[in-house]
Protein backbone atom coordinates (compact mmCIF):
# COMPACT_ATOMS: atom_id res chain seq x y z
CA UNK A 1 0.00 0.00 0.00
CA UNK A 2 2.94 2.35 0.54
CA UNK A 3 3.71 2.54 -3.19
CA UNK A 4 0.13 3.22 -4.24
CA UNK A 5 -1.32 6.72 -4.08
CA UNK A 6 -4.51 5.63 -2.31
CA UNK A 7 -6.04 9.10 -2.43
CA UNK A 8 -5.56 9.14 -6.22
CA UNK A 9 -7.26 5.75 -6.51
CA UNK A 10 -10.16 6.84 -4.30
CA UNK A 11 -10.67 10.13 -6.17
CA UNK A 12 -10.58 8.43 -9.57
CA UNK A 13 -12.92 5.67 -8.38
CA UNK A 14 -15.43 8.20 -7.08
CA UNK A 15 -15.08 10.22 -10.30
CA UNK A 16 -15.80 7.17 -12.46
CA UNK A 17 -18.62 5.94 -10.22
CA UNK A 18 -20.16 9.41 -10.34
CA UNK A 19 -20.04 9.48 -14.11
CA UNK A 20 -21.56 6.01 -14.32
CA UNK A 21 -24.21 6.91 -11.78
CA UNK A 22 -25.27 9.95 -13.79
CA UNK A 23 -25.05 8.14 -17.12
CA UNK A 24 -27.28 5.22 -16.14
CA UNK A 25 -29.32 7.08 -13.53
CA UNK A 26 -28.31 4.57 -10.87
CA UNK A 27 -27.71 6.51 -7.65
CA UNK A 28 -26.41 3.35 -5.94
CA UNK A 29 -23.40 3.43 -8.29
CA UNK A 30 -21.97 6.10 -5.99
CA UNK A 31 -22.15 3.89 -2.94
CA UNK A 32 -18.41 3.69 -2.48
CA UNK A 33 -18.23 3.97 1.28
CA UNK A 34 -19.15 0.34 1.86
CA UNK A 35 -16.46 -0.81 -0.58
CA UNK A 36 -13.84 0.65 1.72
CA UNK A 37 -15.14 -0.77 4.99
CA UNK A 38 -14.61 -4.39 5.97
CA UNK A 39 -17.52 -6.83 6.03
CA UNK A 40 -16.04 -8.63 9.03
CA UNK A 41 -14.69 -7.08 12.18
CA UNK A 42 -11.15 -8.00 11.17
CA UNK A 43 -9.32 -4.73 10.52
CA UNK A 44 -6.08 -4.89 8.57
CA UNK A 45 -3.40 -2.28 8.26
CA UNK A 46 -4.62 -1.63 4.69
CA UNK A 47 -8.19 -1.05 5.93
CA UNK A 48 -6.99 1.52 8.46
CA UNK A 49 -4.86 3.17 5.77
CA UNK A 50 -7.83 3.29 3.35
CA UNK A 51 -10.16 4.74 5.98
CA UNK A 52 -7.53 7.31 7.00
CA UNK A 53 -7.21 8.30 3.34
CA UNK A 54 -10.97 8.77 3.03
CA UNK A 55 -11.03 10.87 6.21
CA UNK A 56 -8.11 12.92 4.88
CA UNK A 57 -9.94 13.54 1.58
CA UNK A 58 -13.04 14.61 3.53
CA UNK A 59 -10.99 17.01 5.68
CA UNK A 60 -9.34 18.52 2.58
CA UNK A 61 -12.75 19.09 1.01
CA UNK A 62 -12.02 16.83 -1.97
CA UNK A 63 -14.97 14.52 -1.30
CA UNK A 64 -18.14 14.89 0.71
CA UNK A 65 -20.62 12.51 2.25
CA UNK A 66 -24.21 12.67 1.05
CA UNK A 67 -27.05 10.86 2.77
CA UNK A 68 -30.08 9.53 0.92
CA UNK A 69 -32.41 7.82 3.31
CA UNK A 70 -30.38 5.35 5.36
CA UNK A 71 -27.61 5.13 2.78
CA UNK A 72 -24.43 7.18 2.80
CA UNK A 73 -22.66 8.07 -0.46
CA UNK A 74 -19.40 9.76 -1.30
CA UNK A 75 -19.20 12.28 -4.11
CA UNK A 76 -16.47 14.50 -5.45
CA UNK A 77 -16.50 18.19 -4.66
CA UNK A 78 -15.49 20.66 -7.36
CA UNK A 79 -12.03 20.82 -5.77
CA UNK A 80 -11.83 17.01 -5.81
CA UNK A 81 -12.88 16.90 -9.45
CA UNK A 82 -10.09 19.31 -10.37
CA UNK A 83 -7.51 17.19 -8.54
CA UNK A 84 -8.84 14.01 -10.15
CA UNK A 85 -8.51 15.71 -13.55
CA UNK A 86 -4.90 16.61 -12.73
CA UNK A 87 -4.17 12.97 -11.91
CA UNK A 88 -5.85 11.78 -15.10
CA UNK A 89 -4.16 14.38 -17.28
CA UNK A 90 -0.77 13.55 -15.79
CA UNK A 91 -0.90 10.22 -17.63
CA UNK A 92 -1.67 11.73 -21.05
CA UNK A 93 0.76 12.08 -23.93
CA UNK A 94 0.40 13.25 -27.52
CA UNK A 95 1.23 10.67 -30.15
CA UNK A 96 3.80 12.01 -32.61
CA UNK A 97 3.46 10.76 -36.20
CA UNK A 98 6.52 9.73 -38.22
CA UNK A 99 5.98 12.57 -40.69
CA UNK A 100 4.90 16.12 -39.85
CA UNK A 101 1.85 17.37 -41.80
CA UNK A 102 3.33 20.92 -41.86
CA UNK A 103 0.48 22.35 -39.78
CA UNK A 104 0.85 24.13 -36.48
CA UNK A 105 -1.65 23.66 -33.67
CA UNK A 106 -2.12 26.95 -31.85
CA UNK A 107 -3.88 27.22 -28.51
CA UNK A 108 -5.10 30.66 -27.46
CA UNK A 109 -6.81 31.29 -24.15
CA UNK A 110 -8.27 34.17 -22.22
CA UNK A 111 -9.00 32.88 -18.73
CA UNK A 112 -10.15 35.45 -16.19
CA UNK A 113 -8.24 36.34 -13.04
CA UNK A 114 -10.81 34.62 -10.82
CA UNK A 115 -9.82 31.34 -12.54
CA UNK A 116 -6.08 31.97 -12.15
CA UNK A 117 -5.39 28.51 -10.73
CA UNK A 118 -7.04 26.87 -13.76
CA UNK A 119 -5.07 29.15 -16.10
CA UNK A 120 -1.83 28.14 -14.39
CA UNK A 121 -2.85 24.49 -14.49
CA UNK A 122 -3.54 24.74 -18.23
CA UNK A 123 -0.12 26.33 -18.82
CA UNK A 124 1.54 23.65 -16.71
CA UNK A 125 -0.13 20.88 -18.73
CA UNK A 126 0.64 22.49 -22.09
CA UNK A 127 4.29 22.81 -21.07
CA UNK A 128 4.40 19.21 -19.80
CA UNK A 129 2.90 17.96 -23.06
CA UNK A 130 5.63 19.70 -25.07
CA UNK A 131 3.88 22.85 -26.31
CA UNK A 132 6.01 25.95 -26.82
CA UNK A 133 4.90 29.29 -25.43
CA UNK A 134 4.71 32.09 -28.02
CA UNK A 135 3.09 34.45 -25.50
CA UNK A 136 1.62 33.83 -22.04
CA UNK A 137 -1.73 32.83 -23.51
CA UNK A 138 -0.58 31.55 -26.91
CA UNK A 139 1.00 28.11 -27.23
CA UNK A 140 2.00 26.08 -30.28
CA UNK A 141 2.52 22.40 -31.12
CA UNK A 142 3.22 20.71 -34.48
CA UNK A 143 1.09 17.58 -34.14
CA UNK A 144 -2.62 16.75 -34.04
CA UNK A 145 -3.96 17.25 -30.51
CA UNK A 146 -7.52 18.55 -30.84
CA UNK A 147 -9.02 15.72 -28.77
CA UNK A 148 -6.55 16.32 -25.98
CA UNK A 149 -7.29 20.05 -25.94
CA UNK A 150 -11.01 19.25 -25.87
CA UNK A 151 -10.37 17.01 -22.85
CA UNK A 152 -8.41 19.76 -21.08
CA UNK A 153 -11.16 22.29 -21.77
CA UNK A 154 -13.82 19.90 -20.50
CA UNK A 155 -11.94 18.78 -17.39
CA UNK A 156 -11.16 22.35 -16.32
CA UNK A 157 -14.59 23.78 -17.32
CA UNK A 158 -12.90 26.38 -19.54
CA UNK A 159 -14.46 25.44 -22.87
CA UNK A 160 -15.41 28.97 -23.92
CA UNK A 161 -12.07 30.41 -22.74
CA UNK A 162 -9.79 28.32 -24.98
CA UNK A 163 -9.49 28.35 -28.77
CA UNK A 164 -7.80 25.59 -30.82
CA UNK A 165 -6.52 26.44 -34.31
CA UNK A 166 -4.64 24.68 -37.09
CA UNK A 167 -2.49 27.06 -39.14
CA UNK A 168 -0.26 26.52 -42.14
CA UNK A 169 2.42 29.05 -41.29
CA UNK A 170 3.67 31.11 -38.37
CA UNK A 171 5.79 34.17 -39.01
CA UNK A 172 9.47 33.47 -38.27
CA UNK A 173 8.71 29.77 -37.64
CA UNK A 174 12.26 28.58 -38.30
CA UNK A 175 13.12 28.64 -34.59
CA UNK A 176 9.99 26.60 -33.81
CA UNK A 177 11.01 23.97 -36.34
CA UNK A 178 14.39 23.77 -34.65
CA UNK A 179 12.83 23.42 -31.19
CA UNK A 180 10.62 20.55 -32.37
CA UNK A 181 13.32 18.98 -34.58
CA UNK A 182 11.33 19.42 -37.80
CA UNK A 183 12.69 19.91 -41.33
Amino acid sequence: MKHINVQKVILNTVAVAGLIGVAVLAPNALQVVKQFTPKKKKWTRETYYMNDSIENLLEKGLIEKVRKGNTEFIKLTKKGGELSARYELGDLEIEKPKKWDKKWRVIIFDISENKKSLRDLLRLNLNRLGFVKLQNSVWVFPYECEELIFLLKTKFFIDSDVLYMEVNRIENEKWLKEVFGLN
